[in-house]
């Protein structure tokens, strides 16, 4: 069984890394079912298109999802419902000005079947403009947390596998509330991502009863890093707490500029996303700090144990909620293509599939929404020794409100 990675530039292969995901094996395989109309041609191989982030601030990111991903299906045989995968790498560059072009030379230029991604929001809704015109392609977003993607700008072929903005960010509001904090500071970087999230914290806190004007909201412009002038306002201000947004490399920076600068014991740090994957490079600044999440490292369950070792061994990485994403991107593109036994012409037979199945990820089992966004467990989690350390599940089975989507 083969398979095959190209990208928009030279050609690149992830041999290695596919051997090792398919020797920690031990999961079934797709179904090997052929339609008598692939009989002729029985080895043209399933297109997936990828486009992730390979360069710059959110490049972890990407290179998990994928990796993640890719593992996945290894570990199933290394094909999609009886078919070869061909995988089509793109580099989104997390830059929405690029998003239609990148997007037209994947599903006009190369004709995928599936298009993965973006990890930026903005990339996200730039490429709902491609999808929506290209209804036998499907979309599966394994990272962009856009609220929109699933809400008005929903479409019968865009899914996520990943979370809303809002649905991570809820939970904390009513957290922040429940803790007794009155005087909020919200910092995230001035772009869709960081408004939805800082938005949702804030509505979380009304709803719960709080009194949302005694947030003040900071920003930062994407990607900058220089966070000294914001930390020093930080201070002056003197909140009961601060909650943030960031991922990647800037996450990293500003924990442990936050750990030089505030005494988190007299002005404790809140986030979302700022410790997934970072911790290492964190070091002991993150301890502590509190955050919601729809995964952790120390969820206990079966699934979460064996994909961790599996994808530290085919990676030589630890995982991270970007490889549980990719993961389950993974699943799901199995399940739905088992489900029409490899015919990828049949869209509205694998968009029912992919509604109606039920992942049993890492996260815990989860399932579609009628928007097409997962509804999952979000967890409290606290930095302790290096890990997320699950202190309860901040809002079960929680499911954005879809609003505005018609589907």
């Amino acid at each position: 069984m083969s398979k095959k990675t190209t990208s928009g530039n030279p050609a690149t292969t992830r041999r290695n890394f596919i051997a090792g995901a398919a020797a920690t094996g031990g999961l079934a395989a797709a179904s090997t079912f052929i339609p008598t109309r692939f009989a002729i041609g029985a080895q043209a191989p399933i297109k997936v298109g990828i486009m992730l982030p390979f360069s710059g601030t959110y490049a972890k990111l990407g290179e998990n999802i994928t990796d993640a991903m890719m593992m996945r299906i290894a570990q199933a045989g290394g094909m999609l419902g009886g078919r070869n995968v061909d995988y089509i790498k793109l580099d989104s560059e997390a830059a929405p000005p690029k998003a239609v072009d990148n997007a037209t030379k994947l599903v006009k230029g190369r004709k995928v079947d599936f298009v993965v991604g973006p990890v930026h929001s903005g990339v996200g809704m730039a490429m709902t403009k491609v999808m929506k015109k290209a209804p036998k392609t499907i979309m599966v977003v394994p990272n962009a947390g856009a609220n929109q993607l699933t809400r008005e700008a929903c479409a019968p072929n865009i899914f996520r596998t990943s979370f809303s903005n809002w649905q991570t960010s809820y939970p904390m509001g009513t957290e922040l509330h429940k803790r007794g904090h009155k005087k909020i500071v919200t910092l995230t970087w001035n772009y869709a991502a960081g408004k939805q999230m800082a938005d949702a914290v804030a509505q979380g806190y009304s709803d719960a009863g709080g009194d949302a004007s005694g947030i003040e909201k900071l920003w930062v412009d994407f990607p900058s890093v220089s966070f000294q002038p914001l930390l020093t306002k930080i201070a002056a201000i003197k909140p009961d707490a601060v909650w943030v947004f960031f991922s990647g490399g800037g996450a990293v920076k500003f924990v442990k500029d936050y750990a030089a600068s505030i005494d988190k014991a007299q002005i404790p740090l809140y986030g979302t996303f700022v410790t997934e994957g970072t911790l290492q490079a964190q070091g002991a600044a993150a301890e502590g700090i509190v955050t919601t999440m729809h995964w952790a490292d120390t969820l206990d369950n079966p699934v979460n144990h064996k994909f961790m070792a599996d994808f530290k061994t085919a990676s030589g990485r630890n995982a991270d909620v970007f490889a549980v994403q990719g993961y389950d991107t993974g699943s799901l593109l199995l399940l739905a293509m088992a489900a029409v036994g490899g015919d990828t012409t049949a869209t509205p037979e694998i968009i029912k599939a992919m509604e109606n199945t039920i992942v049993e990820g890492p996260r815990g089992p989860w399932r579609m929404s009628p928007t097409h966004n997962p509804i999952q467990n979000i967890y409290l989690r606290r930095v302790e020794n290096g890990r997320n350390v699950i202190l309860g599940v901040a809002h079960e089975a929680l499911e954005d409100p879809g609003t505005g989507c018609k589907l």
